[in-house]
């Protein structure tokens, strides 16, 4: 009897000390799915908690697309020799009579030289007037400027040639294998083959980003687009900013999985599935497949179709989970894309927990019994 009530009141002591610990706090990776869903708008929380699924996929698991707009695309070749502001061109006029507008006695010919193109892109040549030169080549010119005198001179012959100034150039920025200022010529008029000219790219082509920037106009693709997408391959134009960039897209990965960390992307889309792999899988000690969270600031746009609610307004946060035990749970998490930014988390299992408490609790009533023996004595 004696030793089934001391059996008794160590159960209780140990009941009692599994309480404590618990109710002071053990160490964890993080909060259990209880705390998360505490969280929920619907609970008074600022977040919105969506279980994902088909629906959920096809509006939020997607991945910006990269492009180019018809602007860029529908543009044509330019010239390799194309003028532009601040070009300096040599302009001659030969003329078929004795007493011509431009020649002096005794002189067939009249030259012109250092006849600058000025900042909105004209020159000015007597009797043919103010003449738009940037953006054609001096063939284009020396026909305008025939054209002109022809109506005050017989058969005039005109010539244009560029006496000073680089033309049209790009300028290349990045993490490419070259940077500077590049001419637009003949084998380097369209993205591909300036890029290469310029020593290619450092980078891994499939997250390399290709940044094409035109006054106000900008226009971004995957390196490897150029490959498989020729209509990229975009003719060039006098002061196109070209800037190769390193994929700088990240996501967090926290929780139970095999190492917490700031992970890089490693290619142009990236799964749940991919995100979980990336820092080692699921632990298998601690994981609870069931709590896969994604937590994400989602744009107006996309909060408004995933609640069905047109009157919220501005980014929202929004908490997405996952059971990887449900019979399409593991082709949901493979099917939903991460974006820059996400917060990969995994919870324990419940059963860590209350191991962790045990063990704790076990512990502190080994040091209860043991001081109790050394007050007794025994």
């Amino acid at each position: 009897m004696k030793t089934l009530t001391l059996r008794l009141a160590r159960g209780a002591a140990l009941l009692a000390a599994v309480a404590t610990v618990s109710a002071c706090g053990l160490p964890r990776s993080g909060p259990n799915k209880q705390e998360i869903f505490s969280g929920s708008v619907l609970r008074e929380g600022d977040a919105f908690v969506l279980a994902v699924d088909d629906r959920v996929n096809r509006i939020a698991g997607v991945t910006p697309a990269l492009g180019f707009s018809a602007e860029f695309l529908n543009s044509s070749i330019m010239g390799s020799d194309t003028i532009r502001a601040g070009d300096v061109l040599g302009i001659t006029v030969w003329e078929n009579v004795d007493d011509g507008l431009l020649s002096v006695s005794g002189a067939p010919s009249t030259r012109l030289e250092e006849v600058q193109v000025d900042g909105e892109g004209y020159i000015f040549v007597p009797y043919a007037g103010r003449i738009k030169a940037a953006g054609s080549s001096p063939e284009a010119i020396r026909q305008i400027i025939t054209e002109k005198l022809a109506l005050q001179t017989p058969e005039p012959q005109v010539e244009v040639r560029r006496v000073a100034g680089d033309g049209s150039t790009v300028t290349i920025l990045g993490s490419g294998g070259g940077q500077g200022v590049f001419p637009i010529e003949r084998p380097t008029r369209t993205l591909a083959s300036m890029l290469a000219s310029a020593g290619g790219i450092t980078g891994t082509p499939e997250i390399t980003r290709i940044t094409v920037i035109r006054g106000s106009k900008t226009g971004s693709i995957w390196f490897s687009e150029l490959q498989d997408h020729p209509e990229f391959d975009i003719a060039l134009r006098n002061g196109d900013r070209i800037n190769v960039e390193d994929d700088g897209r990240s996501f967090t990965a926290l929780g139970a999985t095999g190492s917490q960390r700031r992970v890089p992307f490693f290619s142009q889309t990236i799964s749940v599935i991919d995100a979980i792999a990336q820092v080692g899988g699921l632990s298998s000690v601690t994981a609870d497949p069931t709590g896969i969270f994604v937590f994400r600031n989602e744009p107006e746009a996309i909060a408004q179709q995933l609640m069905g609610d047109p009157q919220l307004i501005g980014t929202q946060r929004v908490i997405y989970v996952l059971d990887l035990t449900q019979p399409n749970g593991m082709f949901m998490a493979r099917d939903f894309a991460i974006r820059d930014g996400d917060t990969v988390y995994v919870t324990e299992a419940p059963f860590v927990q209350f191991n962790k408490a045990i063990s704790a609790a076990t512990g502190t009533l080994f040091q209860v019994n043991g001081l109790g023996s050394l007050a007794s004595g025994g």
